[in-house]
């Protein structure tokens, strides 16, 4: 039987968890956290088809983000903080057990300040935005399916649908070469950009945009920035068909390092703060 989109995320983080130790942990809680995801985005996805835009307050529209956030969100948010507390490192997890305790109106205020947000979601990196995107994740990938969004134009440098950063490159077959996308780090649309630009402040200079790899992890790249100081990291598909790039950029943690050192910021974090 055909896998779904979770369901090849954490077969591929069980498969390179026990391929590289430095990432075995970070992919152990990734797993759990995708195994809630994916059983509510098939709960979430049920009930779209349901309500045809009724219960839940979501149509097949041009802008559906939007539109406020159904408070009926917040009776599972329990369920994930639980999730957290058991699976996630130490500081984590007390964060976690801190924001369980004072109940369902602080979990649907800081659900909705990120929901109301953009770029960086209107929280700072750290505990509550991992909470509310991790979250909020399979409803915002659930609503981006149903939307008749199509952008024109200029390709954007934000997710033409939530208008978040992204969080990842992409290089896909195409021809003799590869073509580059953009995937983006809440709702997990993909759309194309253009080779030789960066997506933080859009230099276009080739000297200006160093590559770097590692030998252990050929298939992913820094992308940088001399201009903004800015780094992505990039999944090569070419090299690498079996890659679930969300995951792959998620495990390469040495990537991370190198740029650090060299004074690079990342553009967007990933959905584990990384």
């Amino acid at each position: 039987m055909a896998q779904n989109e979770w369901q090849r995320r954490i077969a591929r983080a069980e498969e390179l968890g026990a391929q590289y130790a430095f990432a075995a942990e970070i992919l152990r809680f990734y797993v759990a956290i995708a195994r809630f995801q994916e059983r509510f985005h098939g709960e979430l996805g049920r009930a779209l088809d349901r309500s045809s835009g009724g219960a839940t307050g979501v149509a097949a529209d041009s802008e559906p983000f939007v539109r406020p956030l159904p408070p009926e969100l917040t009776g599972r948010f329990a369920t994930f903080l639980s999730v957290v507390e058991q699976s996630a490192p130490d500081s984590l997890r007390e964060a976690a057990r801190e924001l369980r305790d004072r109940g369902e109106d602080s979990y649907f205020q800081l659900l909705t300040v990120f929901w109301n947000g953009s770029e960086m979601g209107s929280l700072p990196p750290g505990p509550h935005d991992f909470f509310a995107r991790a979250f909020l994740q399979p409803y915002a990938a659930s609503i981006r399916s149903r939307s008749s969004l199509r952008w024109t134009g200029p390709t954007p440098f934000l997710c033409p649908f939530c208008k978040r950063r992204p969080a990842l490159g992409v290089l896909r077959p195409l021809g003799d070469g590869g073509q580059r996308s953009l995937v983006c780090s809440f709702c997990l649309a993909e759309w194309e950009f253009r080779r030789i630009v960066c997506p933080g402040c859009g230099e276009e200079n080739h000297a200006k945009l160093p590559v770097y790899t590692a030998e252990e992890l050929v298939h992913v790249r820094v992308e940088a920035c001399d201009s903004c100081r800015s780094y992505i990291k990039t999944v090569d598909m070419t090299k690498s068909g079996r890659a679930e790039p969300i995951v792959d950029e998620m495990a390469s943690v040495p990537l991370d390092l190198w740029a650090q050192k060299h004074g690079y910021t990342k553009l967007q974090f990933n959905l584990l703060q990384l």
